[in-house]
């Protein structure tokens, strides 16, 4: 039978802020979402995971319960900016610990972004096996005109689930033999599931979110027949851009909402149709596809139950909008002056026989104590602007205030969604394939550019980004594909260290790192002053050195 996808009501009318609770147990699910019966990682007993559905102005409040039982977890709430309320941003070693299993962390914070969001696992390669979901944020009064809307996510998905992918994937023979190649995903998912079905109605305008909750490649997806029209990416609203006979594309963690126009009759159903990048998985790695391999998945529009599901398209080339095209609709001017500007030259590498990828020849690997919590509590306080505090987390201090420009230079034969914690930045310039790497500024800069939080780095290009400094707080920088996160494919940015003094380490956090175990003050290694005796400076084959240091469960 179908999975049936349920709309739901897209006039949002004005209700009064409201605190939304939800009490999750993250518990191990049996599921078989392409016919593959596995282990998936579900809320509550169920996968897949809920959809959040909360409106601007909203408090939501989630106690997460570990009951997974051998593996700890921390949730990231994707996108969301967590404007001095940066302990609830859920990425371990960064703003909090790992939550052991039989404890309970509760994420708190106030709803002030519109658009489409994600939550999703930020903790040893969890989120492919399953702990992830839709967090759509809706306008008191929508600025838009439609009927009615409902969610899509897509992913790649594997058979076996992310450990033992992991400890091959990190492990020396792999790098020895193929020099790091990924795992190749066994099926492409819609809405966790193969062959889903979106009920629709005539002469109907409906608003359809778009995520890309995968592990590695980007989605090109369309609706055969019904043309689309992009008003949001990566929750910033766009001057609507109508698609027309293009194509359109969502990296690893972007998300986009497109409005579409349903037919005048209910006289047939129509594919929504999805494909993933095959160059990225094969061709760019100069490899040949297994025999038989399917890159596609297909839904439908269903008008009439009563009537057949058509095949999906047949497409023999694409043409993709670019997305340095869409304008955000608040017509923001482009950043300037520059205050600080940091040159990432990202390069595939090896630590001890083992994949590491390095950023200006350094590698990444997590603190003991949680980086954030370093920039709180290091001792004398002067040193929170210092670097060296931090680790081997790749660090950069950058001022409150400052126009800060990132460059980022991708010497690797793949492409990279790079994905900005706590803000969303402009992008003034991205190369093709082979694009080359940054000498200076193009001469067709955009003065509104575009704006978002993950963007897609060319395979040996490069791209600029900018964002103000408005947030204090301690941020990753990093590749959304989940294999280059597990191998250190991270940047961390301490951002105006000395305006912290309002954020509070809430008392259930500094206990998740006692049952953990992990300290909670001082340098990354835990100590004070530069003295980094003892901190973790090991890449170990089969491990990201996302689970140091080994935890004891009581």
């Amino acid at each position: 039978m179908l999975p049936v996808l349920f709309l739901v009501s897209g006039l949002v009318q004005f209700v009064a802020a409201k605190d939304v609770y939800l009490y999750w147990n993250v518990t191990w699910v049996t599921a078989a979402p392409d016919g593959f019966e596995r282990p998936v990682i579900g809320i509550n007993g169920q996968w897949p995971c809920p959809q959040i559905d909360v409106t601007v102005g909203d408090r939501l409040i989630v106690d997460v319960e570990n009951g997974l039982g051998n593996q700890s977890t921390a949730i990231h709430w994707h996108g969301f900016h967590q404007r001095m309320s940066g302990t609830m941003d859920g990425a371990s070693w960064v703003t909090q610990c790992p939550v052991a299993p039989g404890q309970v962390i509760r994420y708190d914070f106030k709803v002030d972004q519109a658009g489409t969001y994600w939550y999703h696992s930020h903790h040893m390669g969890q989120y492919p096996d399953g702990l992830r979901g839709a967090l759509i944020v809706h306008e008191p009064t929508p600025h838009l005109q439609y009927d009615d809307e409902f969610t899509i996510t897509l992913s790649d998905w594997y058979h076996q689930e992310m450990p033992e992918l992991l400890d091959y994937y990190l492990s020396a023979e792999n790098f020895a033999n193929t020099g790091g190649e990924e795992p190749i995903p066994d099926s492409v998912l819609i809405n966790d599931a193969t062959n889903p079905i979106f009920k629709v109605q005539p002469n109907k305008t409906y608003l359809v979110h778009i995520i890309c909750i995968g592990n590695w490649p980007g989605h090109g997806f369309l609706f055969d027949e019904h043309e689309m029209t992009v008003v949001e990416i990566d929750g910033v609203f766009v001057d609507p851009y109508p698609v027309g006979s293009r194509h359109v594309r969502v990296a690893t963690g972007q998300r986009m909402s497109v409005l579409i126009r349903t037919k005048p009759d209910a006289s047939r159903n129509y594919a929504f149709w999805d494909t993933v990048d095959i160059n990225m998985m094969f061709f760019y790695q100069n490899k040949v596809p297994p025999p038989d391999y399917n890159p596609n998945a297909t839904a439908w529009l269903v008008y009439d139950e009563t009537k057949p599901l058509p095949p999906p398209p047949i497409i023999h080339e694409f043409d993709f909008v670019d997305d340095l095209e869409f304008l955000p609709a608040d017509h923001e001017p482009l950043l300037e002056p520059v205050n600080h500007q940091i040159i990432l030259n990202t390069t595939p590498s090896s630590s001890n026989g083992v994949l590491r990828y390095t950023i200006n020849d350094q590698i990444y690997l997590p603190p003991q104590v949680p980086s954030l919590y370093t920039a709180l509590t290091v001792c004398p306080k002067e040193l929170r602007s210092d670097p060296r505090i931090y680790g081997n987390v790749n660090p950069y201090v950058i001022n409150y205030g400052d126009v800060v420009e990132i460059v980022i230079n991708n010497y690797h034969g793949n492409l990279h969604p790079w994905h900005l914690h706590g803000h969303q930045f402009q992008v003034l310039q991205r190369t093709d394939v082979n694009g080359g790497y940054f000498e200076g500024y193009f001469q067709n800069v955009s003065a509104t550019p575009m704006r978002r939080d993950t963007i897609m780095v060319q395979n040996y290009g490069h791209t600029v980004i900018r964002f103000r400094a408005d947030n204090p707080g301690v941020w990753l920088l990093h590749c959304h594909i989940e294999w280059h996160t597990e191998s250190g494919l991270i940047a961390t940015i301490i951002e105006a260290p000395d305006h912290l003094e309002e954020l509070v380490r809430p008392r259930d956090h500094l206990r998740v790192c006692g049952a953990y175990p992990a300290p909670t003050s001082g340098n990354a290694a835990g100590n004070v002053g530069l003295n980094l005796e003892g901190l973790n400076d090991v890449v170990v084959p089969g491990d990201s050195g996302a689970t140091y240091p080994t935890p004891v469960y009581t």
